[in-house]
């Protein structure tokens, strides 16, 4: 009797293994950022203070997928977003004096989400929505993540894309998705409120298995 019940646990364990399948993915796109105005600063060169804001870039994007049911999985990632930090002066009556780019920065962001599929698993097209929680760690021109120089904040996403199967365990995938997290800080940088919004419009491989 023990055996038996010992052979049917193990069996239940290798189905419920058995019905997980693991995907791994690279992909690489643009970063559009909106709302990305961090905030101002007084006396700068033109007299009339000015602001900062972050611009458009590309991402490289890595994803570990853990697809647990028929149309639902989870996935972790993390993405390396470049950008830039820009200076819009302002000369003393208010006016535009020029915008200068103060040099490029990483964002490093590390993303939990949950998928929910339109077709069940093993279908070769697999359009999918996602939802879920990120941390966006923002480094200064200059600075270094390993120094800590960077500043972390915490967010939700959401979005979706396709996943295709092209040949045996080869396939790509197409994403969009939303980021949204608070404003990061540095330095004399005052008025920082608010959230920002960062869009990915990425497209790579995808190893299934």
């Amino acid at each position: 009797m023990k055996s038996a019940l010992l052979a049917a646990i193990l069996l239940s364990g290798f189905s419920l293994l058995s019905a997980q399948t693991f995907e791994g993915s690279i992909s690489v796109g643009q970063q559009l950022e909106s709302n990305a105005t961090l905030g101002s600063i007084a006396d700068e060169a033109a007299n009339g203070g000015g602001t900062y804001n972050l611009s458009n870039g590309f991402n490289l994007n890595f994803r570990a997928t853990l697809n647990t049911w028929k149309f639902f999985g989870h996935e972790f990632g993390y993405s390396y977003n470049r950008t830039h930090l820009n200076f819009d002066a302002l000369n003393v009556t208010g006016g535009s004096a020029g915008s200068t780019d103060e040099g490029g920065m990483a964002v490093h962001q590390g993303v939990y989400d949950f998928l929910g599929y339109g077709t069940p698993e093993g279908s070769r097209f697999r359009p999918f929505g996602a939802v879920g929680i990120h941390f966006s760690n923002y480094v200064p021109p200059g600075s270094s993540v390993s120094s800590g120089g960077g500043q972390t904040k915490f967010g939700i996403n959401y979005g979706g894309g396709l996943k295709a199967r092209i040949s045996g365990p080869f396939g790509v995938r197409i994403d969009v998705h939303q980021y949204t997290n608070g404003k990061p800080g540095f330095g004399a940088i005052s008025g920082n409120s608010g959230w920002i919004r960062q869009t990915e419009i990425s497209a790579g491989i995808d190893f299934m298995l």
